[in-house]
């Protein structure tokens, strides 16, 4: 009984962000070899999605929204290469500075994170999930690094983290994570890309969609 409730709580939280994109006003442009989509959501947040036209994995999603005074917050990239900025230790530092640089991507089967200037072996490396926290924890055995890291894929939808799922390597001072997709993310990212295939999209001359 109690599993029961447990997958009917999992199916309504799915089920309500598949409502709340399929309801949203959206625009589709191709540029770039890329299909552009911007999503305006009955909440009053935007949302921007990048699917490679070869083979329409998403390449870059990126959020928008206003604060309860209605100012606004800016672009937060999600999937893709983060905005750059002039400082900072996490996510978005410039290019040309050692700090770490940790960057989303996504491919058809899996979830992956690459941190860049990791220049330790594999060996003193520990990327474990918190259960607690639902969190992946990276860090270090010499101190050096830790990062606690979020998966707004699984958690907007309700789904844990698994520790079977999750596996990383170490290549050219980058830390690769990755994380195979559970059933229900692989089902609900085939209704939502349905839904994107299903838009009538414009060449770039045509009209321009909203860009994060």
């Amino acid at each position: 009984m109690v599993s029961m409730v447990i997958n009917k709580q999992l199916v309504d939280k799915m089920s309500e962000y598949f409502d709340l994109i399929k309801s949203a006003k959206k625009t589709s442009i191709i540029q770039d070899g890329k299909r552009k989509v911007h999503f305006l959501l009955s909440d009053g947040r935007e949302l921007v999605e990048e699917y490679n036209l070869n083979d329409n994995i998403l390449s870059r999603r990126a959020w928008r929204q206003k604060t309860k005074l209605g100012r606004d917050q800016g672009w937060e990239v999600e999937v893709g290469d983060p905005e750059p900025k002039s400082s900072g230790i996490d996510i978005g530092i410039r290019e040309n500075v050692t700090n770490p640089i940790i960057s989303r991507k996504i491919s058809k089967l899996s979830l992956e994170w690459r941190i860049r200037n990791l220049p330790y072996p594999k060996e003193v490396f520990s990327v474990l999930i918190n259960a607690a926290k639902d969190k992946i924890i990276v860090k270090t055995s010499n101190k050096k690094f830790y990062k606690e890291i979020t998966v707004p894929d699984l958690e907007r939808n309700n789904l844990k983290l698994d520790q079977d799922r999750l596996s990383f390597d170490h290549k050219f001072n980058s830390l690769i994570i990755t994380y195979k997709k559970p059933p229900a993310l692989l089902e609900l990212e085939k209704k939502i890309l349905n839904e994107v295939l299903r838009l009538k999209a414009v060449k770039e001359s045509d009209v321009q969609c909203p860009t994060s």
